[in-house]
């Protein structure tokens, strides 16, 4: 979760979805051997192009969500029935300047918006709510102005 001075969260809309506009945190694998915060950062970093940023607050739990039948075998890769995640939340200390969709060679999105910690949750493909409500949960003290 990525907190901007206001206490907005950044949300990405993902490229090419075939089911219309789909919006989500930053997120991304953890390559083996790779500490959480690490891959935290350098996926944000690819996604985003984001480098001015620090973690604050971690999750205490790995969170974990089941794709529905219907994208089982097609969605992440079709080789993953759902997802075990780590989350931290990091304060953004740059601009929209710093900010560059294109940064890496596999774009995850084609636009962004700052939201209100609250409007998480709706804004997500169903599936993934649950986690995004806990994931709202536990860092909602960061969500205010810094």
């Amino acid at each position: 979760m990525v907190l901007n001075r206001e206490g907005l969260i950044f949300l990405g809309r993902r490229v090419m979805q075939e089911a219309g506009e789909a919006w989500q945190m930053p997120q991304g694998g953890i390559d083996a051997g790779e500490d959480p915060r690490a891959a935290a950062l350098r996926e944000l970093e690819e996604e985003t192009g984001i480098t001015k940023a620090k973690i604050v607050a971690e999750a205490p739990e790995w969170l974990t969500y089941d794709l529905p039948r219907d994208l089982i075998g097609t969605a992440l890769k079709g080789k993953y029935r759902g997802q075990r995640q780590k989350w931290f939340a990091l304060r953004f200390a740059g601009g929209d300047k710093d900010i560059d969709l294109n940064a890496h060679k596999h774009v995850e999105f084609d636009a962004y918006r700052w939201v209100e910690i609250d409007e998480l949750p709706r804004l997500i493909v169903p599936f993934k709510r649950q986690v995004y409500q806990s994931v709202v949960d536990i860092f909602r003290p960061l969500a205010k102005p810094a």
